[in-house]
């Protein structure tokens, strides 16, 4: 007689039995933490993910406030620059007024120099010729006029020509 791979028998059922054991063993002793260390795993991993995810929303974050940041400097450094540039035409305008100021006081001065010069040297003039014409005078009285006809022609001349006028 010919034996098979399987009869039923004793045998048989002790085999199933111990696949049945086996079994059980390996899904207590193997499977079971086999997988809890996979889902540990994948969960660590997903973790990991998730808090990278984070910090690279965080680190996008970050640059456009730094960028943000960029900007308002640069457009505070612009002001910044337009301010001095305001001050400095400011300040230049101011200089060139005063200038123009000095300028027109120093030709007020010198206006006011300029009469003044112009009425001393028609005063010297005024004086001179009335030295000479004293002197003129005096050599031709001397020649031909009398006291009374002196005293006469002195008269005449200060009415002619205005006490006023001769003052000036």
């Amino acid at each position: 007689m010919q034996q098979g791979l399987v009869e039923p028998g004793w045998t048989f059922v002790f085999q199933i039995v111990n696949t049945i054991i086996i079994v059980l063993l390996l899904r207590h002793f193997l499977f079971k933490p086999v997988t809890e260390f996979m889902e540990k795993r994948t969960q660590g991993i997903e973790d990991q993910l998730a808090d990278a995810q984070a910090r690279e929303e965080e680190a996008y974050a970050l640059r456009a406030s730094y960028e943000e940041k960029l900007a308002g400097i640069k457009e505070e450094r612009n002001d910044m620059l337009k301010e001095a540039t305001r001050r400095s035409e400011e300040r230049g305008e101011a200089l060139i007024q005063e200038a123009r100021e000095e300028i027109r006081k120093m030709e007020e001065r010198s206006r006011v120099d300029l009469e003044r010069e112009k009425i001393k040297a028609i005063h010297d003039f005024k004086n001179q010729i009335s030295e000479l014409a004293v002197l003129a005078a005096a050599r031709i009285i001397k020649e031909e006029l009398d006291p009374a006809q002196h005293e006469n022609m002195i008269q005449e001349f200060i009415d002619e020509v205005g006490q006023d006028k001769w003052q000036n």
